[in-house]
This record gives C-alpha cells, sequence and structure tokens, in this order.
C-alpha cells in the first residue's frame, strides 16, 4: 500500500503562485511514477503532470500547464511537489497525487494510488 497526502492548495489571484506538496508513505517511494491530476467541477479528471526516477528525473506536462507548473520529487523525503506559476482561472480545480509502477497507466489515469485531493481556487 501507498498513501499519499496532498498540502499546499488555496485560493489566488490570476497570476500567482502556489505549491502542491505530495507526502508518501508505505512502499518503495522511488519504485513508482508520481503525478498530479486535476479535476474542475463538471469536467473529467486530467493528467497534469508526471515525474519518473529511473530515467534520470524524466518529466511530462499536459499542454496547457507547459511553461507555467514544474513538477519535482525528492525520494529522500518522499514527497513530490507541483510548482504553479502564472495561474488562470481554467486552473481550478481539485488537485490530485497519484502513484503506479506504470507511466502509461499513470498517463492514462489508470492509478494504483490517489491522495484525497486538495482544492485550487484561481480568481479573476
Amino acid at each position: 500500500q501507498v498513501q499519499l497526502v496532498e498540502s499546499g492548495g488555496g485560493l489566488v489571484q490570476a497570476g500567482g503562485s502556489l505549491r502542491l506538496s505530495c507526502a508518501a508513505s508505505g512502499r518503495t517511494f522511488s519504485n513508482y511514477v508520481m503525478g498530479w491530476f486535476r479535476q474542475a467541477p463538471g469536467k473529467d479528471r486530467e493528467f497534469v503532470a508526471t515525474t519518473i526516477t529511473w530515467s534520470g528525473g524524466t518529466t511530462y506536462y499536459a499542454d496547457s500547464v507547459q511553461g507555467r507548473f514544474t513538477i519535482s520529487r525528492d525520494n529522500a523525503k518522499n514527497t513530490v511537489a507541483l510548482q504553479m506559476n502564472s495561474l488562470k482561472p481554467e486552473d481550478t480545480a481539485v488537485y490530485y497525487c497519484a502513484a503506479d509502477r506504470s507511466l502509461s497507466q499513470l498517463r492514462l489515469g489508470v492509478c494504483a494510488y490517489w491522495g484525497q485531493g486538495t482544492q485550487v481556487t484561481v480568481s479573476s
């Protein structure tokens, strides 16, 4: 089992920044692909970003956040963070941390483990 707990959400004005953090416990953190997803009201959950340890820290981003968001992980502390800059009202959503052993599965949103989510609200 892997337990994931997100923190760092909140209310911010458009153009502002927030940093989300996800603390993982349980199995060997470095063995898992870690990612962030989000779900806005009335919409499906969507992929935001992912990071892989064993490929030199490779990261992937959704086109909508490329250049504004940065994902990072600290395997020593079992944490993964999402730095969000230049936030837009359309970034408003519940953000979820996720973990899976498979990159392809994670990017499809078929993840073995999910956090409970943290709300991010961007006002215009």
